[in-house]
């Protein structure tokens, strides 16, 4: 048996806003006055519990999308944003003792990560993190969450699996719907009526948790 965890990226392993603020920086010359100033508010309300936005991308897009910008020149600024990940135009924070949490997941898990964001930047920051050898598959492009169904069935084969991640839609959902556990973390988690195994504002405060289900999870008989 092989327990399996399965890691969102944006907004679950990588923290803060730099990288949102970075895509709102390349679509503000496309969007309208006080574009900069409407997503700061609007991540600030995120932020406190208070939004309908699934996440700062979201928040980007949606304000963007209001002001007349086409999704094409949408994509454009996202890909531009990612191009700079890691660096001072957009820089990512994660939790404190990453490198020793994760080494002690492995221990007793796969540990994979599943992301929709696109390669750019994403090696650049693992490494930057000194996390890049603690994950066994690194999985980019995804396309949670239909893209993410696959992944959760191959891990679920072999074991029981862990889904973790800040958008129950995109990151839980599939493996919900599967029988696998999940873990909700961000913003949403202390509001979200979804039904998950565990919640936390950040994977600091669900740390414990995920230590002991990496050591003690047993298979179950996945949802048909």
């Amino acid at each position: 048996m092989t327990r399996t965890i399965v890691f969102d990226f944006d907004g679950t392993l990588a923290i803060g806003h730099g990288p949102v603020l970075a895509f709102a920086d390349c679509v503000a010359p496309l969007a309208g006055k006080d574009y900069l100033a409407r997503v700061k508010a609007a991540l600030d309300e995120y932020d406190a519990g208070r939004s309908d936005f699934r996440d700062g991308y979201h928040i980007v897009g949606a304000l963007a999308a209001d002001d007349g910008v086409v999704a094409d020149a949408l994509s454009d600024a996202y890909s531009r944003s990612r191009d700079v990940l890691g660096t001072e135009e957009a820089p990512v924070q994660t939790i404190d003792g990453l490198d020793e949490f994760l080494a002690g997941l492995g221990r007793h898990a796969r540990i994979v990560l599943a992301t929709n964001a696109p390669a750019a930047g994403i090696e650049r920051v693992l490494n930057a993190w000194s996390v890049r050898d603690r994950f066994d598959d690194v999985r980019v492009s995804v396309g949670k969450p239909a893209g993410l169904t696959p992944v959760i069935e191959q891990a679920l084969e072999h074991g029981p699996v862990l889904a973790i991640g800040d958008i129950v839609e995109f990151d839980l959902a599939p493996a919900l719907a599967l029988g696998a556990d999940t873990a909700l973390v961000g913003a949403t988690a202390a509001t979200s009526s979804a039904s998950v195994t565990m919640r936390g504002a950040t994977l600091t405060d669900l740390r414990p948790d995920i230590e002991t289900w990496a050591a003690t999870a047993e298979s179950r008989t996945p949802a048909p």
